[in-house]
C-alpha cells in the first residue's frame, strides 16, 4: 500500500486537489496524508481548514510557519519556517509520494523539504506561465524539485521538457479542478443568496482581484483603478478575498472602504469549492486577476476581463478579455463582457485545459510508477541545439 502525501496551503489549490483526494480516499490500495499549511490555518483567512473536515477528509497534519504580516520580509521569513515545518513532518510521516500543486511559495518550501529525504514529488499545473508574479520563478523551481509533471496542456509539456526534464516524467492530464464542474450541484443565484446572507437580485461581477507580486508596490494604484471603473456599473457586485501575498491588505482595506459606501457591493471571506463555483456559474462575468477565469470559467461559458500582467503568459480560452490596470480600459472590458453578444458566442466554447478526466490519470500514475533508483536520479533531458543561435554569437563576440 502506497502512502501519498497531499499539500494543501490555501482555498485555491483545495479546489484543484479535491477531486484527487476523493479518488486517493477511495482507493483500497492508497493511503492519504493530507498536510495542511498556509492561509488554511489562519483566521484571517477563515480557517478554511475547516472546510476539509466538513467534506470527509482526515488532516494528517499542520504545518504552522505563516507568519501574519503581508510584506516582502515577512513572506521571506514565512519560506525559511515552513522549510523547517515540512521537513519534520515528513520526518515523522514519511510518505511514499508527495503531490504539490503549481506555484505559490508554500509549496515550494514543502517540496523543497522533500529533497533531502528523498521523497519523489508529483507536480500539479507545472510549466504554465504567469509573468507578473514570483508565482513564476517558484513553478519552474518546483518543477526542478519533482518527478513527475502532471501539466493541464501540451504547450505546458512541451515547456517542461523544454527545462530539462526527461519525457516520461511528463502526463497531460488537463486541469484537474474541472472535475468539480461535473460532479457538484451548483447553488442557484437564489441559494447563494440565501447561505452567505448576499443581495442577488441580478446577476453579480464576481470581482478577484490577487496582488501582483513583481508589481507590489503599484498595488494601492491598481485596485484604485479598478475600484473607480466597478463605480460606473449598477449590479450587484461580489468580491472575494485575496491570496495571502505581498500586500494582500491593502487590497482589502481598499475594498472594505469600497463595500462600506456601495450597499450593491459584498466582500465574502471565503465562499468555499462549492460556492465558488457555483458564483461562477450564475455571474455575469467575472473581473480581476484570478487563475479560475483561465481555467475553469471556459467550461463555464463565463466572460472574464482579465486586468494586468498576473496572468500574462497563460494560454487563455475565447472568453477572456484582457485589459491593462487603467480604469478606462477596464470599463470597456467589463462593457465587452456584458454585451450580450459576446456570450453568444462563447456558446460552444471549448476549454484548452482539458474535460475533467484529470485525476484518474494523475492517481494511476502514482500507483502505477516503480520507485526505484530510475525514479528518484532524475537525469537532463538535453535538446538539440540550433545552428547559429544567439547563444553562438554571443560566444564568437566575447572571444
Amino acid at each position: 500500500m502506497r502512502t501519498i502525501a497531499v499539500v494543501s496551503v490555501g482555498r485555491s489549490d483545495y479546489s484543484i486537489l479535491l477531486p484527487i483526494l476523493r479518488r486517493i480516499q477511495q482507493d483500497a490500495e492508497l493511503r492519504l496524508q493530507l498536510i495542511v499549511a498556509g492561509a488554511h490555518l489562519s483566521a484571517e483567512f477563515g480557517l478554511t481548514v475547516n472546510a476539509m473536515s466538513a467534506d470527509g477528509f482526515e488532516v494528517t497534519a499542520r504545518v504552522e510557519g505563516l507568519r501574519s504580516s503581508d510584506t516582502p520580509e515577512a513572506i521571506a521569513e514565512s519560506m525559511g519556517r515552513l522549510v523547517i515545518g515540512f521537513a519534520q513532518c515528513y520526518a515523522r510521516r514519511r510518505p511514499d509520494w508527495l503531490l504539490v500543486v503549481g506555484d505559490r511559495f508554500e509549496m515550494h518550501a514543502a517540496a523543497l523539504a522533500a529533497l533531502p529525504l528523498k521523497i519523489p514529488v508529483g507536480h500539479i499545473h507545472g510549466g504554465e506561465l504567469t509573468q507578473g508574479a514570483i508565482d513564476d520563478a517558484l513553478r519552474h523551481s518546483i518543477t526542478k524539485l519533482s518527478h513527475l509533471h502532471f501539466v493541464s496542456t501540451e504547450t505546458y509539456a512541451q515547456r517542461v521538457i523544454q527545462m530539462g526534464e526527461e519525457p516520461w516524467r511528463v502526463t497531460v492530464s488537463g486541469a484537474p479542478s474541472l472535475e468539480n464542474l461535473q460532479t457538484m450541484r451548483f447553488l442557484s443565484r437564489q441559494e447563494l443568496a440565501q447561505h452567505y446572507g448576499l443581495r442577488l437580485e441580478q446577476a453579480p461581477l464576481l470581482v478577484t482581484y490577487h496582488p501582483v507580486t513583481l508589481e507590489y508596490e503599484q498595488t494601492e494604484w491598481q485596485v484604485t483603478e479598478l475600484l473607480e471603473a466597478l463605480r460606473l456599473f449598477t449590479l450587484p457586485i461580489v468580491f472575494t478575498a485575496p491570496n495571502a501575498d505581498t500586500s494582500h491588505r491593502t487590497i482589502v482595506r481598499l475594498i472594505e472602504a469600497f463595500v462600506r459606501t456601495h450597499p450593491a457591493a459584498q466582500l465574502v471571506e471565503n465562499l468555499g469549492t462549492g460556492g465558488y463555483f457555483s458564483m461562477l456559474a450564475c455571474a455575469a462575468a467575472m473581473v480581476g486577476n484570478s487563475s479560475s477565469g483561465i481555467v475553469e470559467a471556459p467550461s463555464q461559458g463565463l466572460p472574464v476581463v482579465n486586468i494586468g500582467t498576473r496572468q500574462e503568459g497563460r494560454v487563455r480560452g475565447e472568453n477572456v478579455i484582457d485589459v491593462g490596470y487603467p480604469r478606462e480600459e477596464i470599463v470597456r472590458g467589463i462593457r465587452q463582457a456584458l454585451d450580450p453578444s459576446f456570450r453568444v458566442r462563447l456558446q460552444g466554447a471549448s476549454n484548452p485545459y482539458g474535460n475533467g478526466r484529470a485525476s484518474s490519470m494523475i492517481v494511476q500514475r502514482l500507483k502505477d510508477v516503480p520507485l526505484d533508483d530510475r525514479l528518484l536520479r532524475k537525469r537532463f533531458f538535453d535538446q538539440p541545439m540550433e545552428v547559429g543561435t544567439r547563444l553562438d554569437r554571443v560566444g564568437a563576440d566575447v572571444r
